[in-house]
């Protein structure tokens, strides 16, 4: 595992644009390009886990947690949890993503937020819910921590560093799912589908992934002819590559100045509230 205690600078530069909003983000991307990672954010369990919340807290704090912690690994496509059914587990992801999914009886399924190494899913298992509407998906196969939802609430419920941490990514994901709302509303589906790929990349350790148009679809509320014909459009510009359910990230750089200030928004107040670099630039060695 790469250190996350030295510098590490991104290899792809952060893209132009003329947009205001867009260029307040980008200065704080050079920014945080530039300071070393924090140690003071990071444990002396930073070697022995991935995930950000786990490795922030205080040795002490996860040495209380560790038992009741158990390593899984998680299948591509794995429904983890389904809507409306009793909350058994939470995930804390180490190198996979897991998509938190809307579903109706009407309307075709859609992604209203995702999870990576830097969070956990299952928020409502801490916050006094016994259930969610939303499904639980894996996006992307890996390694993640699961511990029983009615441990996590009384850990939660001991306060210290643990409860801070938590709190600060359920923000988090209060503002990607809000954002996520905003875009699917005002936003074009190439624009929609860059900023899909972008947060997807930033959270996996490879620049190629598991993604079958079908899955786009679902997680973009959109049809799946739309997204054929805008993912053929990318790759033809050079951005991306797709065959045989694979997507690859061939120009980051060129696929951040297509896609729309979401990205940008969501990730900005995931850096403020973690004070740390966001996982495309920490967890990559």
């Amino acid at each position: 595992m790469a250190d996350p205690t030295r510098v590490i600078f991104c290899k792809h530069s952060p893209p132009g644009s003329q947009n205001r909003r867009k260029q307040r983000y980008l200065a704080r991307w050079y920014q945080l390009l530039r300071v070393p990672f924090p140690v003071e954010q990071m444990s002396q369990n930073s070697g022995q886990t991935e995930n950000r919340i786990l490795a922030s807290l205080p040795a002490s704090e996860y040495a209380h947690l560790l038992p009741h912690l158990k390593p899984v690994v998680l299948e591509y496509k794995q429904v983890i949890y389904e809507a409306h059914k009793t909350l058994r587990f939470a995930y804390f992801p180490e190198d996979s993503v897991i998509s938190m999914v809307s579903t109706s009886f009407e309307k075709p399924a859609v992604e209203v937020g995702l999870a990576g190494p830097e969070g956990m899913v299952c928020v409502a298992s801490f916050l006094g819910a016994n259930s969610t509407p939303h499904q639980g998906i894996v996006q992307a196969p890996g390694r993640a921590m699961k511990i029983k939802a009615n441990v996590l609430r009384d850990e939660f419920k001991r306060g210290g560093r643990l409860q801070d941490l938590l709190l600060r990514h359920t923000q988090t994901l209060l503002v990607q799912i809000a954002q996520t709302s905003v875009c699917n509303r005002l936003h074009g589906l190439e624009a929609r589908l860059c900023r899909w790929l972008l947060m997807l990349h930033d959270r996996v350790r490879s620049d190629e992934f598991l993604l079958t148009q079908d899955i786009i679809s679902i997680m973009l509320g959109a049809q799946r002819t739309g997204v054929t014909e805008v993912a053929g459009a990318l790759q033809k510009r050079g951005l991306i590559s797709y065959r045989r359910g694979r997507i690859a990230i061939l120009e980051r750089q060129k696929l951040e100045e297509t896609g729309c200030e979401c990205y940008w928004i969501v990730k900005e107040e995931c850096d403020r509230l973690y004070g740390i670099q966001t996982p495309h630039t920490s967890l990559r060695s």
